[in-house]
């Protein structure tokens, strides 16, 4: 242990050998941070899965988890070979020639076998005798070749069940499937018809009804204010159906076939939005400081701007914050769409384009990977662009 001279004191303290860095770490920083890393880690994961999921061949996909998208994925499958009219006679013998796998090149045998319950009876390049006649012989290609001496004369080719390895593969045709897909285009305009103006109403209602709340004096405003609390927690799904009888009521009345147009989903998304964003925003115009209102109605401004001139700019942050909320909500919707649009194809939205991409009974479910993607392209940008206001408008009102 050495001494040092104290400044403070011109006492000498003693001193060990740690460095000054080492005496700065806080135990409870260093775990914050790790809890932090691991949460992020965490949400990423399932993301990054579905990314690497999105870019795998659909054989792949159906047959393995994305973490085995590294390694070969083995498979079974099975095949009918042709009839004795598909023979061909080759050096005296009777041929019958073609590939178990079809078109499909990304496939290798390892096995094969002429029953299910022994598809791995012979190694690829081997022969296994046929109940018809002749050997089969079927190569790692999946080529195959039935050879007999007399002619074939079977009415139905037999089966045959194989072992194959998939190597890894990765692609982009789940994209270019989701794509091209008829309608898409088309539906991803609709997506934009009904989230861009679901988005601006309900911000302007709300903002002008939050300055009310915050600070214009008339009876009844706390009532007000504890009804619009109380709506947050009523669930959507029990107005859905009477607004959509409400909607044909007055549809009807004026003379059309039904509600389902585009303005019942924006009144629709603007009535579900609104009580959040009156909530948000009365919090953060109502911590907005209260000598500004006070010297702006000494100058003899009115409500109308005080509210357009002062309080709507300072109050930027958490329109924004409501922003990327109503945005993503109603982006991502499909019950609220389905309900009050239906499955008209000229009105349908984005998601309920992909799911109506994955058929009747959703044998393509492998392009779900790539659709996902597609459709949190748009969210990604105006999050990206808006997220310096989001923590600030989220927070906005919770403390005074």
């Amino acid at each position: 242990m050495t001494a040092v001279v104290d400044t403070a004191t011109d006492l000498p303290r003693p001193t060990t050998g740690t460095p000054r860095w080492a005496a700065r770490i806080d135990a409870a920083r260093i775990f914050t941070h790790v809890a932090l890393l691991f949460l992020v880690a965490l949400w990423t994961f399932p993301t990054a899965g579905l990314l690497i999921s999105s870019l795998r061949d659909k054989d792949q996909l159906a047959v393995s988890g994305w973490w085995t998208a590294l390694s070969t994925s083995s498979t079974q499958g099975v095949t009918r070979l042709p009839q004795a009219g598909a023979q061909i006679e080759a050096g005296g013998k009777f041929v019958i020639r073609g590939n178990v796998f079809g078109e499909d090149t990304n496939k290798t045998l390892a096995q094969f076998g002429l029953s299910n319950a022994e598809p791995a009876a012979a190694a690829a390049g081997e022969s296994l005798p046929m109940t018809d006649g002749g050997a089969l012989t079927v190569q790692r290609d999946g080529a195959y070749e039935w050879v007999s001496d007399t002619r074939f004369t079977h009415t139905r080719g037999p089966r045959v069940f194989y072992v194959a390895e998939i190597a890894p593969r990765f692609t982009l045709d789940n994209y270019v499937e989701v794509l091209t897909a008829n309608g898409v285009f088309r539906s991803f305009i609709n997506s934009f018809t009904v989230t861009i103006p679901a988005t601006i109403i309900p911000i302007l209602m709300a903002a002008f009804a939050a300055y009310a709340l915050a600070w214009m004096r008339f009876p009844f405003r706390g009532l007000i204010v504890a009804v619009v609390v109380g709506l947050l927690v009523v669930p959507l799904q029990m107005s859905l159906i009477p607004l959509l009888k409400m909607y044909n009521g007055i549809a009807q009345a004026f003379g059309a076939e039904d509600g389902k147009t585009y303005l019942s989903i924006w009144l629709a998304h603007t009535a579900f939005g609104l009580p959040l964003a009156i909530y948000l925003l009365r919090n953060y115009m109502a911590g907005l400081p209260k000598e500004i209102m006070e010297s702006a109605r000494i100058d003899g401004a009115s409500h109308f701007k005080i509210f357009t001139g002062m309080v709507l700019p300072l109050s930027f942050p958490a329109l924004a914050s409501f922003s990327i909320f109503q945005f993503l909500w109603v982006w991502n919707d499909l019950l609220v769409a389905m309900v009050f649009l239906g499955a008209q194809e000229s009105k349908l939205v984005l998601t309920g384009k992909l799911v109506s991409l994955l058929g009747s009974r959703g044998n393509n479910w492998e392009i779900l990977t790539a659709g996902a993607f597609v459709t949190i392209v748009v969210p990604l940008i105006v999050f990206f662009s808006l997220q310096r206001y989001f923590v600030r408008g989220l927070l906005a009102g919770s403390v005074k």
